[in-house]
């Protein structure tokens, strides 16, 4: 009801250029090519093509986006040009004292509206004090013991299992192993390039003993089915930017397919059929896994799902071999 209030208000509709969303936490990748975009009267779509001209994340403007909806619903729709400080501070108070969300939250809230005035609106805010700010408190990290390592690995099986063994071995974050194509695996030096990492920045990585083997089969088998569905004429897969455009047949090669990958399903802005990269959300998951044994596992965690082996497997530091992961006290 509140999306249908806030859609007839004009804040939100859609336009050319932008795909039509039938909720906030939609977005997909389009390119923005119409100019028309950036001087749009609609607030949020003016927020989604600067946040996609400075190439932020995806997952930041889904995040900003939602954050300046709750702040205009809370301000009963007014726009946001018509408010300022007080307003800021009284949706952050709001944030810490009523919904007692954590620091890092709330921050975050903070971040999409210095944004929104900053970067959309172009307007300097003033210091904004008087702010029921969160504290953080210190804490002690949670890290698995060798046996916990062993078990939590021991029920995962095929794919999600080795995945959590590079999050393990090369110290990777969940959506860097998701995201890794064919060409980022260097079995030669042993290592892992991520690319376009966690603020756009690229590193190395170890690539462990143990996996080689695993993912090489692994590769052969994806490989396989590259090649069946380069008969079926698909086979494409997502090229950031423009590199579709500079290397019209980058798609298809086989050095830029996902190691990980899902089910075939049509790209919508193109309107071929492609791959896309495996999800990390639990519902393409298998649905028999079963619960990790509460002990010795559930001395930290608790009841652990699939999503939370592969989260919580980056807890240790990078290693060469399983054999060398002590706990971390």
């Amino acid at each position: 009801m509140a999306i249908a209030h806030f859609q007839s208000s004009g804040l939100f509709t859609p336009i050319p250029g932008l795909p039509p969303r039938t909720h906030f936490d939609t977005i997909r990748r389009v390119p923005l090519s119409n100019a028309a975009v950036a001087s749009s009267p609609k607030l949020l779509d003016r927020v989604r093509w600067q946040m996609r001209f400075k190439h932020y994340s995806i997952r930041t403007e889904q995040a900003y986006v939602d954050w300046i909806r709750r702040y205009i619903l809370f301000h009963r729709k007014r726009h946001p040009d018509e408010m300022g400080e007080d307003e800021i501070t009284a949706f952050l108070t709001h944030l810490a004292v009523d919904k007692q969300v954590a620091a890092s939250t709330q921050n975050q809230a903070f971040a999409a509206l210095l944004f929104l005035y900053q970067q959309v609106l172009d307007r300097k805010l003033d210091f904004i004090d008087n702010v029921q700010r969160v504290k953080r408190p210190s804490k002690i990290p949670v890290v698995f013991t060798r046996a916990e390592v062993r078990a939590m690995l021991a029920r995962l099986k095929g794919d999600y299992r080795l995945m959590a063994q590079l999050l393990y071995g090369s110290g990777l974050r969940l959506m860097e192993c998701v995201r890794l194509r064919v060409k980022d695996v260097d079995f030669g030096y042993n290592r892992i390039t991520v690319r376009d990492g966690k603020g756009l920045r690229e590193r190395i990585a170890v690539l462990p003993e143990q996996v080689r083997d695993g993912l090489r089969a692994h590769l052969q088998r994806v490989r396989e089915l590259h090649r069946q569905d380069l008969a079926r004429g698909a086979g494409k897969v997502y090229l950031p930017f423009a590199l579709h455009r500079k290397y019209p047949n980058a798609d298809r090669s086989w050095a830029w397919q996902y190691i990980y990958l899902s089910i075939l399903a049509p790209k919508r802005c193109v309107g071929t059929i492609s791959r896309k990269k495996i999800s990390k959300t639990p519902s393409n998951w298998p649905s028999n896994m079963p619960a990790l044994p509460k002990p010795p596992v559930a001395i930290h965690s608790g009841t652990v799902s699939p999503r939370i082996c592969l989260k919580t497997a980056r807890t240790s530091a990078p290693f060469k071999t399983f054999s060398d992961i002590h706990p971390v006290r």
